[in-house]
Order: C-alpha cells, then sequence, then structure tokens
C-alpha cells in the first residue's frame, strides 16, 4: 500500500519542467532544444505522439488480413501446385507429425502478431487518457512488446531460405506466396508503431491520479 502512494506522489520530469531525452536518458531543462551529451532532439511529452502509434497500428492490421487469407507458400511437385496460408502450413505440419516446428509456426505468426496488435493498443488507449492508471505494468508491457518483435518475421526467414534452396525445376520447387509480402509489411509496420510509442507517457498524469 505504501509503494502504490509513493508512485502515485513520484514528481515527474514534465511536472518539474524538464524534458528527458529520449536516446540517452539524460535530463535537460525544457528550454533546451537539442541533448548536451548526444546531440539528440529534444521534445516534450505528447500525447499528439499517439497519432503515429495508431497510424502505424492500423497499417499493420490492414496488411495482417490479407497475410492471413492468401497462400504464403507456392509449393510445386511435378506440375502439381499446392498453395498453403499460415494457418493451413500450420495444420500440415502437424498432420505431418512435426508438432514443435507447427507450435513454432503458429505462435510466431498468428499468437505473436495479434498479442502484439493487442498489447499496442491497450497501451495507446490507456495512456491516451489524462486521468488513467500507469506505471511500471505499462513499461514492462511495451518492453516485451519491442523484445518479441522480431520473432514475427519467422515465417518470412523460412519462406525466402526454402525459395533459395528448393529449386529444382520440374521436380520440386518452392515459391513465396502474395502472403508473404503482406505479412512482411504488417510485422514493419507493427515494429513501426511500437517504436513510434513514446515511453513517458506511460507516466505523465500520475500526480493527478485520485488519492
Amino acid at each position: 500500500m505504501e509503494s502504490n502512494r509513493t508512485e502515485m506522489n513520484a514528481l515527474t520530469a514534465t511536472d518539474a519542467g524538464l524534458v528527458g531525452c529520449t536516446r540517452c536518458g539524460l535530463v535537460w531543462h525544457q528550454d533546451e532544444s537539442h541533448c548536451g551529451r548526444c546531440g539528440a532532439h529534444l521534445h516534450v511529452v505528447n500525447s499528439h505522439g499517439l497519432q503515429a502509434v495508431w497510424a502505424w497500428w492500423i497499417a499493420g492490421l490492414v496488411f495482417y488480413i490479407p497475410a492471413n487469407l492468401l497462400p504464403m507458400l507456392v509449393t510445386t511437385t511435378l506440375g502439381h501446385a499446392q498453395k498453403n496460408t499460415i494457418v493451413g502450413g500450420a495444420i500440415e505440419l502437424w498432420k505431418h507429425h512435426n508438432y514443435g516446428v507447427a507450435l513454432i509456426v503458429f505462435g510466431a505468426s498468428i499468437m505473436i502478431p495479434i498479442g502484439k496488435f493487442i498489447a499496442v493498443a491497450y497501451l495507446a488507449i490507456t495512456v491516451g487518457n489524462e486521468n488513467r492508471r500507469g506505471g511500471a505494468p505499462h513499461l514492462h508491457m511495451l518492453e516485451v512488446v519491442e523484445f518479441i518483435g522480431r520473432w514475427s518475421m519467422i515465417d518470412v526467414f523460412v519462406v525466402a531460405i526454402l525459395s533459395a534452396l528448393v529449386q529444382l525445376g520440374f521436380v520440386a520447387s518452392i515459391h513465396p506466396g502474395p502472403a508473404a509480402a503482406s505479412f512482411a509489411l504488417s510485422v514493419a509496420f507493427t515494429m513501426l508503431s511500437a517504436q513510434s510509442f513514446d515511453p513517458r507517457l506511460i507516466w505523465r498524469g500520475i500526480n493527478r491520479e485520485k488519492r
């Protein structure tokens, strides 16, 4: 109970007339325009920065839909072409008893992206409210989103490697489907959405909380 009261009464840099450098973390007076240590541009925390977060988030969601509906991989064997979506590929791997690979593909291509969409939207909605509750849990959530973002590209890497290795002419060949580009763009846009999020917004307005 005491720790919660201390967090709620904490003095933020904005309340003290200071601005923190988003690159190196050093704190300067709000009159300064550039960080004297790393040279980065200084800007006061502003909820309008969430517009970029939402723009990248929506773009990522738009491309994620065709990424799941269109074929990710086109396999040609003796002239017969087989097209698999992300979920279809995971199901095929499961049917062939490749359970571990199927779970990895499903987790990296379905669970992680959806989890990122939900987490980023939750953080943007939460910190967009001046009277919201904020603190360390939200910061930890943002750190997790940034950490797992790199694992979403596993499907694209697998398709690229297989396309380069399996080219046996008429006998067998593997080509990326139209979903590969959509999925790569979706991952890139969601990563930009998370990186556009200013973590200082998490602490903004804590002193406005009701005691």
